[in-house]
């Protein structure tokens, strides 16, 4: 059977999906950064503990927790993408297998993603509250302040986006889904 230019141009174009893989594995040591940087502000925090206020300790802290949730958020985009974009990952009875890796694909991962976000934008928006609520504490100068109010608005604005975002993009795939099941039970 002899194969024509169509079969090699399709052949081509779905093989060109492993130029993907670098960009995941260059990931991977992005996300070694992010360890790298979650261990010194550990030392740090642990070396001056006992000099440090509570609210140094709270904002160190919550720093450490979003180096964490973009981590995940790292992992997520690395597995779930190479998964969906690439090549299935070969881990068939692996324990150590995420249970949404079973079940993932581009509007899951988009959801999963904007989820991640929304969480690493909360943790950014509590960090500013509690610095805010530091420097009014520390010096009520009535022109700083318009200026951290502003400040504080346009990062509730932007929360309020992520927000907003990820509830569309999950009505949108639940909508979409739906809509799919719906045809194949109709036969189409």
């Amino acid at each position: 059977m002899k194969k024509n230019l169509p079969h090699y141009l399709e052949s081509f174009l779905f093989g060109s999906r492993w130029l993907q893989a670098p960009l995941y594995v260059g990931l991977v040591f992005a996300q070694a950064v992010y360890v790298f940087k979650f261990l010194q502000e550990l030392i740090h925090l642990v070396g001056s503990a006992v000099t440090l206020t509570e609210v140094d300790i709270m904002l160190i802290v919550l720093g450490l927790i979003d180096v964490v949730m973009v981590a995940n958020l790292l992992i997520m985009v690395i597995v779930g993408g190479y998964e969906t974009f690439v090549s299935r990952l070969d881990l068939d009875g692996h324990p150590d297998q995420p249970e949404w890796l079973s079940h993932v694909n581009a509007g899951v991962l988009k959801v999963k993603l904007a989820t991640a976000l929304i969480g690493i934008s909360s943790i950014h928006l509590l960090k500013t509250f509690i610095e805010v609520g530091a420097k009014m504490a520390a010096a009520p100068d009535p022109f700083a302040l318009t200026r951290l109010e502003h400040g504080v608005l346009f990062q509730i604005g932007i929360h309020l986006t992520f927000v907003v975002s990820a509830l569309l993009m999950a009505y949108t795939d639940k909508v979409m889904n739906g809509t799919l099941k719906l045809g194949k039970e109709l036969g189409h």
